[in-house]
């Protein structure tokens, strides 16, 4: 038999006999008849089978099949508006592939059992669409760089530096050193500005931030760029771009698994530039007025993150962080020295930070000097430093959490549904 996806069933014609074959999602007998839901990547189609219409061995290996077994059929494409997108195949053919055992997830299971049974759950309707939504947040963010002559390169993950700090840094041994798995592969991006320009890349980062929170992950996908001769307005231009690419192609290529995973998906289609810009002061501001305890430095966390955009529909940028809580390679503020000409982009809804970027500090005596006053040693640093002494250029870049964008595309409550396998503080099975 040649098969089609099943997808393939509601665009042939009505009558047209039709192969297909996948795992059987859904499954009852009544009487002489049995009715299966197959599922396979493309989508599901309801399946009868009939006294009659097929063998008396292929009917009573249909009628005991097991949830999650995978089959093969082969019958006629029937109009039928009580089946899922109104049309089912009568099969003429089954045959069982792989027989299943009695499938250990039933409905209304708990949190921590699905995540024991990751590998099994992954199958779901809702985890395949957020995965295929996953993957066109992807593929849109890389046409969209290829247009704006970025180039894709390949960073390490072992590193000796910490980038955002050594308080979260995963720490192993690397034959006969101490070394750390990244948490940003920024530094090694901004080495590759010099004769590449553009860049970015697609990595895993770690971060050992015992934060239990709806929007944290231990093990994370990071999209990073780096520019040269950009400065930190042009990088939130950067960001407003990419960001709306990144959507489009969602709203372009996923509608069906968007109305399945959030309902409404108005309110995507209003996510074009420009964003929405508020100063650091301002936020503070506001969150004083809302009853928050906020001080000048300090960092905002995720209630004030969801505070400040539980009212937004589109995202929105936080400015010109104070410099004690930000990086010591984040450019000083020209027209505020107190400040950082960074930004964070907040997604609307309450959904918190999914960029954290900035214009790069490329006086060697500043950075230096920052380094002291934060208490870190020079010494790893050093090939850092060298980017500064040979032929520095004024450029800006910033580091984007694709499961919190996707989170925030999807709707969904938790982080951990944004990846096939999370890795959390109390999670790394299987």
């Amino acid at each position: 038999m040649t098969f089609e996806p099943i997808s393939s069933v509601f665009d042939a014609p009505s009558g047209s006999e039709i192969s297909v074959r996948g795992w059987i999602h859904r499954h009852r007998s009544s009487g002489a008849i049995v009715f299966a839901v197959l599922r396979d990547s493309s989508g599901i189609v309801q399946v009868t089978m009939k006294k009659g219409n097929l063998p008396d061995e292929q009917l009573e290996a249909a009628r005991s099949v097991s949830l999650e077994a995978s089959v093969e059929v082969r019958g006629h494409i029937c109009e039928d508006r009580r089946a899922p997108g109104g049309r089912e195949v009568r099969a003429t053919c089954f045959r069982v592939v792989g027989p299943a055992e009695a499938f250990p997830i039933t409905e209304y299971q708990s949190e921590e059992l699905l995540l024991d049974y990751r590998h099994l759950w992954i199958r779901s309707r809702e985890q395949t669409a957020v995965m295929k939504v996953k993957a066109s947040v992807l593929a849109g963010a890389r046409d969209w760089l290829r247009e704006q002559d970025f180039i894709e390169v390949t960073p390490p993950i072992f590193t000796q530096n910490a980038c955002e700090g050594g308080t979260t840094l995963f720490k192993l041994k690397y034959f006969d050193r101490d070394v750390f798995l990244s948490q940003s592969a920024q530094m090694y991006l901004e080495a590759l500005i010099f004769s590449l320009e553009r860049v970015y890349s697609v990595t895993p980062s770690f971060r050992a931030e015992k934060s239990r929170t709806p929007r944290h992950l231990t093990e994370y996908w990071h999209l990073e760029l780096e520019e040269a001769w950009v400065d930190n307005r042009g990088n939130m231009e950067i960001q407003e771009g990419l960001v709306t690419a990144m959507v489009e192609r969602v709203l372009q290529e996923r509608k069906e698994e968007l109305l399945m995973l959030r309902g409404d998906i108005t309110p995507l289609y209003d996510i074009k530039p420009p964003f929405k810009r508020m100063r650091y002061q301002e936020a503070i501001q506001r969150l004083r007025d809302q009853g928050f305890d906020m001080e000048w430095g300090r960092d905002l966390g995720t209630a004030e993150e969801r505070a400040l955009t539980a009212e937004e529909t589109v995202p929105v940028f936080i400015t010109n962080f104070p410099k004690e809580c930000k990086a010591f390679y984040m450019k000083e503020d020209d027209e505020d020295p107190r400040t950082c000409a960074c930004a964070d982009l907040l997604a609307p809804a309450g959904h918190g930070e999914i960029i954290g970027g900035s214009e790069r500090e490329t006086d060697i005596a500043r950075m230096l000097a920052r380094m002291e006053e934060q208490g870190i040693c020079t010494g790893p640093y050093e090939w850092y430093l060298d980017l500064r002494r040979y032929g520095s250029v004024p450029h800006s870049g910033f580091g984007l959490g694709v499961e919190r964008l996707v989170r925030f595309i999807c709707g969904i409550d938790h982080i951990r549904d944004a990846i096939p396998f999370p890795r959390t503080v109390s999670r790394a099975y299987p």
